[in-house]
């Protein structure tokens, strides 16, 4: 796999066929040039990159990108540090030097939001986001969203938030129906048990069960947490369960037809094209959020 400085362009080895994969950041223009350059690339909404066959499909892809990248957007850039200094962002959480640094509070709304905004990086070392001038436009359109989430995780604001919960009408069973989802357990039908470690779409989303503890759950948790169960007329057990990697949802095959509601009723399914892109963006988010958190630390 190759990653180029200070982007998010990708290229690597395509396991499925021989040829590459090639994943960056969304530009009219850059993908135009791309396509003339590679008429015979394809794009997969699979992996949510290009698919170019050969075998020097790799070599190929680099010395493309080592020639396109520095000319393609130094216009770009000196166009887009034009707009700002016109325009600026004034916002605290923003500076400019060569890029546009981007420092907030740690938030999964900033980070996906950031993530978002073409050609922008994490520096890990300086704990900030980095912002090309080219991707002015974007961040322009995003910051309501990337400020406001900033501002909500500031510490005095999340300590506000936090007082005035506990003091909702519902917070006990809120409270109460969180402490329930973090035990990672779920009811099933003790005469149609599912599948081990197999990707499998619930009433609480996605999940890979674990193990069937053959433990019966009390009517009155499954009725309290997981409504869906009423009407469930068998016994239910427990089965343990953990959420699906991205690459697994990847790799798990869709099922063709409309969830049957036997199914529902019983509370798991084979997962269907639409909900397999959803828990896929989700799943690709969340790792990422992890791995940017991981780097504020």
């Amino acid at each position: 796999m190759v990653q180029h400085e200070h982007s998010d362009v990708e290229i690597r080895d395509d396991d499925e066929s021989l040829g590459a994969i090639v994943s960056f950041p969304f530009d009219v223009g850059f993908v135009e040039r791309f396509r003339q350059a590679f008429p015979r690339a394809r794009w997969s909404d699979r992996l949510g990159a290009w698919r170019l066959p050969g075998t020097n499909a790799v070599q190929r892809a680099m010395r493309w990108l080592d020639r396109e990248l520095p000319s393609a957007f130094s216009l770009a850039d000196q166009r887009g540090r034009d707009s700002f200094s016109f325009e600026p962002i004034a916002s605290p959480y923003v500076t400019a030097a060569g890029e546009i640094v981007v420092r907030t509070p740690y938030s999964r709304t900033v980070v996906e939001e950031l993530r978002a905004v073409p050609w922008a990086w994490w520096n890990g070392e300086e704990k900030a986001w980095h912002v090309p001038f080219r991707s002015i436009e974007e961040l322009r359109k995003r910051w309501p969203v990337i400020e406001a989430a900033a501002k909500r995780h500031e510490p005095e604001a999340r300590r506000q938030r936090s007082e005035a919960a506990k003091s909702a009408p519902g917070y006990e069973e809120t409270k109460a129906t969180t402490i329930e989802r973090r035990r990672r357990r779920y009811p099933v039908s003790a005469t149609e048990l599912p599948p081990a470690d197999r990707v499998l779409m619930s009433h609480e989303g996605p999940l890979v069960v674990l193990e069937v503890t053959g433990e019966i759950v009390p009517e009155e948790t499954a009725h309290r947490h997981y409504p869906w169960s009423v009407a469930q007329p068998d016994d239910l057990v427990w089965a343990l369960w953990r959420r699906p990697t991205h690459g697994e949802l990847v790799r798990t095959w869709p099922d063709r037809h409309p969830t049957a509601p036997s199914a529902l009723l019983r509370g798991w399914w084979q997962p269907t094209l639409e909900e397999l892109r959803v828990a896929r963006r989700a799943a690709r988010s969340v790792e990422r959020a992890r791995q940017t958190r991981s780097g504020q630390g």
